[in-house]
């Protein structure tokens, strides 16, 4: 027996199903009693597999022997064990099961999985899981009710579909960066990852509507998503400008494309953001400033004016924003009802008591780590509200347990092990 089966048959109360047993009875969480494939590494796919696992699907995370995830050796800076604060903050939820699926043995184990699952997730570059013999017309044989989810850089399809898939070059060929940064300034991608977590935000809602459309036919279906096709379908805004007025949309730093003022403004000890997005608010905001002579001036009578004229319009709201600290012009401006905010780290963020109130930091027990941090839920389910049932698993943790739930016994798992089926 591997010494991956031997770590997982230690920890057998890692088991959803005996820690439901357990715990007192409540309402079940809406995803209950769906099985999750994620045979995805990184970000898109993990991320996308930890929320359908918040929503109580028993995701099983299938790992290369020995590696695993890529993610868990990432970010260049050392936890207590062998995983990185990345790996940890998306994989709650979720079984580690260690499969080598380059061989025949670990493919028919997979096979297995295959067979009681309902989503499968991956994102290999387009033909790998064919190579693999785990492609979606392969396993649909064996499951036509699965639902199978391919992420990848640029689609399935089409001139780009072989390019590895990251996301600033998603961000890159979308047209994202072209209009991140200041004018005239150099590229800037958006300091998150948005095409990553996009992609994942997009292929769960895909996924979530085809399993309900399995429910109701039996019959699963392929979803093709990519980063490039998501970070394109956050272009509203900036795509109806070119459309509108087929003038190429260029960065405008903290401002926005359609209303003005709306963007980071100096102050005596920083910047704050705040916004005036309609002619009561800009009339407000010029009463509140003390300063008639904006209302009166030509440049600035409509937001179409406040537009074509931003940079001067800015200038003359900072000769007054200047002379008074952001926390105070921001405590001022609410209290009239415009819109005002603290340009905030992330830490201050998280530990704001807004933060704090709405629960976007949470500490996970685990194993190597003891306590681990991880984001919050970032919606709220009032009636059946997300738990955090597993922690970031081991890898291979759950190896024997789940064989063992999918009718493999001991001496079946053996000849597998034999086989190199879990090295």
């Amino acid at each position: 027996m591997s010494d991956v089966l031997d770590q997982a048959r230690e920890k057998p109360e890692a088991n959803p199903q005996r820690q439901a047993e357990a715990a007192p009875a409540q309402r079940p969480l809406p995803l209950a009693g769906v099985r999750v494939l994620d045979v995805s590494q990184v970000m898109a796919g993990p991320y996308s597999c930890m929320l359908l696992g918040d929503l109580g699907a028993d995701v099983i995370k299938i790992e290369p022997p020995g590696t695993g995830d890529q993610t868990r050796g990432a970010m260049g800076f050392k936890m207590k064990g062998p995983d990185s604060m990345g790996f940890l903050n998306m994989n709650r939820n979720k079984r580690s099961v260690a499969i080598n699926l380059k061989t025949d043995a670990g493919r028919e184990v997979f096979y297995e999985l295959v067979k009681s699952a309902d989503i499968l997730v991956e994102n290999y570059r387009p033909g790998v899981m064919k190579k693999l013999k785990c492609d979606y017309e392969t396993v649909a044989a064996l499951n036509p009710r699965l639902v199978y989810a391919s992420i990848s850089g640029f689609g399935q399809t089409g001139p780009w579909a072989g390019r590895p898939g990251f996301d600033l070059m998603a961000q890159a060929m979308s047209g994202v960066m072209s209009v991140t940064g200041h004018p005239g300034g150099p590229p800037v991608k958006a300091g998150v990852p948005v095409a990553d977590i996009g992609c994942g935000l997009f292929a769960t809602y895909a996924a979530l509507a085809a399993y309900i459309g399995a429910k109701n036919t039996g019959q699963g279906q392929y979803i093709d998503a990519s980063l490039f096709e998501a970070a394109l379908a956050f272009s509203v805004w900036d795509i109806s400008e070119y459309w509108g007025r087929g003038t190429p949309p260029i960065p405008l730093g903290t401002a926005n494309r359609m209303s003005a003022p709306y963007q980071a403004v100096r102050s005596q000890d920083g910047y704050f953001v705040m916004g005036a997005t309609n002619q009561k608010l800009w009339l407000q905001l010029c009463e509140t400033l003390g300063r008639p002579d904006l209302v009166e001036d030509p440049r600035f009578k409509t937001n179409p004016d406040r537009l074509a004229h931003r940079e001067v319009l800015i200038e003359e709201l900072e000769k007054t924003f200047v002379t008074r600290t952001s926390d105070d012009w921001v405590e001022t401006l609410l209290g009239v009802g415009i819109p005002a905010g603290t340009m905030y780290t992330y830490p201050e963020a998280f530990e704001s008591e807004h933060g704090r109130h709405r629960q976007m930091r949470m500490e996970i027990d685990h194993p190597n780590e003891g306590k681990v941090s991880n984001i919050g839920f970032a919606v709220k389910l009032t009636g059946t509200p997300q738990q955090v049932r597993l922690h970031p698993p081991l890898l291979g943790e759950h190896t024997s347990d789940v064989l063992r739930e999918i009718g493999l016994d001991a001496a079946a798992v053996e000849g597998f092990t034999a086989r190199g089926a879990f090295s």
